[in-house]
C-alpha cells in the first residue's frame, strides 16, 4: 500500500514555526517512502476562516519548497458528506441532541463537586442523554439550540475493542470512553474536527497521519468513528511539539514567528529547514529575535 500523508491547516491566522515542523516531517515521510504528500483545508469554522489566511498558507508552504497535490480539498466544499454521516449516526441512536449551553454544562460540573475528568478535562455530565424522544422534538422544534453529542458508552458497545497502530510505540487500546459524549456538530460547525478529520482521512486515503501530540488522545475519538462508519484506519505518527523559551507551545497568537514574520525579517527557507531538522537548537534561533 503507497504511503499517502497530508498536511491540514486551519485558516484562521497565520503559519508559525510548529506549522512549518509539522508540514515538513509530514512531507518528508511521503518522501521517504516514495509516497504522496497532500494539502487539506480544513476550514470547517467557517466564523473564523478567512481567504486571505488560506492564500498564505499556499504561499508559505510554496516559500518552505514544498509541492502537494491539486485540487486541494476543502472541507467547506464537503458538508454534505459529513451531514450523511451524522444521519447513519443518528438512524443507529448513537448520537442525541444537547441543549445545555457551555456556561450551564460548567455550572453542573462545579455542582457536582468531582466530575470526572478526560484529556479534555471535565467530562460532560450526560444531562440531554436521557430525554425522552418527544422532549426532544418539542425543543427542536421550539428553535432551541443544540449541540449533536455522540453517546460513547452505546457507540463503544456496538464497536467493540479497538486498536490503532502508532508509529514508534505499537498497538494502542482504543478508550473512547476517557472523552466522554463528543460533540460531533454544532449549527455554527456543521461538523466537529473528531468527525471531518476521521471522514476525511478516509475519503483522500491517507495511510499515514502525522500531527502534533496534542492531537494524540483524540485518536482514541477517531478510531471509534471509523468502527463505527466502517472507515479504514490508517498508522498515526504524533510527533512532539515545539515551545517556546518559557515552555509554551507555539500558537498563532505567537505573531513574530508566523512564517511571514520571519520571512520578512530575512530568514531564509533553507536556514528554517536546517533549524527545524534539529528543533533542540530552536532555543538559541529564538533568543536572536
Amino acid at each position: 500500500m503507497p504511503c499517502i500523508t497530508r498536511f491540514a491547516p486551519s485558516p484562521t491566522g497565520y503559519l508559525h514555526l510548529g506549522h512549518a515542523y509539522s508540514a515538513l516531517r509530514t512531507a518528508d515521510a511521503a518522501e521517504a517512502a516514495g509516497g504522496r504528500f497532500l494539502l487539506r483545508i480544513e476550514d470547517i469554522d467557517s466564523a473564523r476562516s478567512r481567504p486571505e489566511f488560506e492564500d498564505a498558507i499556499f504561499e508559505d508552504l510554496a516559500w518552505l519548497g514544498l509541492s502537494w497535490e491539486t485540487p486541494v480539498r476543502r472541507q467547506s466544499e464537503h458538508l454534505d458528506v459529513y451531514q450523511q454521516a451524522l444521519e447513519t449516526l443518528s438512524a443507529r441512536s448513537l448520537i442525541y441532541p444537547c441543549f445545555c449551553s457551555r456556561r450551564e454544562i460548567r455550572a453542573e460540573i462545579a455542582q457536582a463537586g468531582a466530575a470526572p475528568h478526560g484529556p479534555g478535562g471535565a467530562l460532560y455530565p450526560g444531562t440531554c442523554r436521557a430525554l425522552s424522544e418527544e422532549i426532544r422534538d418539542q425543543r427542536i422544534a421550539a428553535g432551541d439550540a443544540y449541540a449533536l453529542r455522540l453517546d460513547v458508552a452505546r457507540a463503544g458497545t456496538e464497536a467493540g475493542p479497538l486498536i490503532w497502530r502508532e508509529q514508534g510505540r505499537g498497538d494502542i487500546a482504543g478508550d473512547a470512553a476517557s472523552y466522554g459524549d463528543v460533540v460531533l456538530a454544532r449549527k455554527e460547525t456543521p461538523a466537529s474536527y473528531h468527525l471531518a478529520v476521521t471522514l476525511d482521512d478516509h475519503l483522500q486515503g491517507i495511510t499515514l497521519v502525522t500531527r502534533g501530540e496534542d492531537l494524540f488522545e483524540a485518536t482514541h475519538i477517531h478510531r471509534l468513528l471509523q468502527a463505527l462508519l466502517g472507515l479504514e484506519t490508517p498508522q498515526y505518527a504524533h510527533h512532539p511539539l515545539l515551545h517556546d523559551q518559557s515552555g509554551r507551545r507555539f500558537a498563532k497568537r505567537d505573531k513574530a514567528l508566523t512564517l511571514r514574520a520571519l520571512r520578512a525579517g530575512g530568514h531564509t527557507a533553507q536556514s528554517l529547514r536546517r533549524l527545524l531538522a534539529e528543533p533542540a537548537d530552536l532555543s538559541e534561533f529564538l533568543e536572536t529575535l
